[in-house]
């Protein structure tokens, strides 16, 4: 007989809930999407003025309305499930907000920290440690990935496909896939 497997886009998604859920309560509410901001500053050291912690705090608000809007609960909470099928709607609708390339951009701003339009190994590397408190071993393999002209860096237009993959490629080979480990 024969298991089911989950499809690559939900577990995806689901690790970035259990990532996310920062007091482990099994829901996601703003105050998850607010400390994610907040490590983002903090880890950059940007000063409430910048302009890339307002884009990233003001991206984090419309997102997180995207989703309770998609997810259609009158609650301002997300369960992994809602979370999961808000994030897959949110994504194919654009009418709004085009999530992935928003996210891309804004978060592409932070973490290029020398303003030199791409993501060197460092920087990534910071990025995976202080915002999203991973060291996997195998970071850098998916640094490697993700610089898919293998010049050393990680251009933006690389940096938002990778992103667009996460939220949209079924494929688990796909370098957005592998943010969080190989699925």
């Amino acid at each position: 007989m024969a298991t089911a497997t989950q499809d690559v886009i939900t577990v995806k998604l689901e690790r970035t809930f259990q990532t996310m859920d920062a007091n482990n309560d099994g829901y996601l509410d703003w105050t998850d999407y607010q400390k994610l901001a907040d490590r983002y500053i903090q880890a950059y050291k940007l000063g409430k003025d910048d302009r890339r912690a307002r884009a990233l705090q003001s991206f984090c608000q419309i997102y997180w309305l995207e989703l309770l809007r998609h997810a259609g609960v009158d609650a301002d909470r997300l369960s992994k499930d809602q979370f999961v099928m808000a994030n897959r709607l949110a994504s194919i609708d654009t009418s709004r907000l085009n999530m992935a390339d928003g996210a891309g951009h804004v978060i592409f701003d932070v973490i290029d920290v020398d303003g030199d339009n791409e993501i060197s190994k460092d920087e990534f590397k910071r990025f995976l440690r202080d915002v999203w408190r991973t060291e996997a071993p195998d970071s850098m393999d998916v640094f490697n990935k993700l610089d898919t002209d293998g010049d050393g860096a990680i251009s933006r237009q690389e940096f938002i496909r990778a992103v667009r993959e996460h939220f949209l490629s079924d494929n688990p080979d796909a370098p957005g896939s592998l943010f969080f480990g190989h699925v």
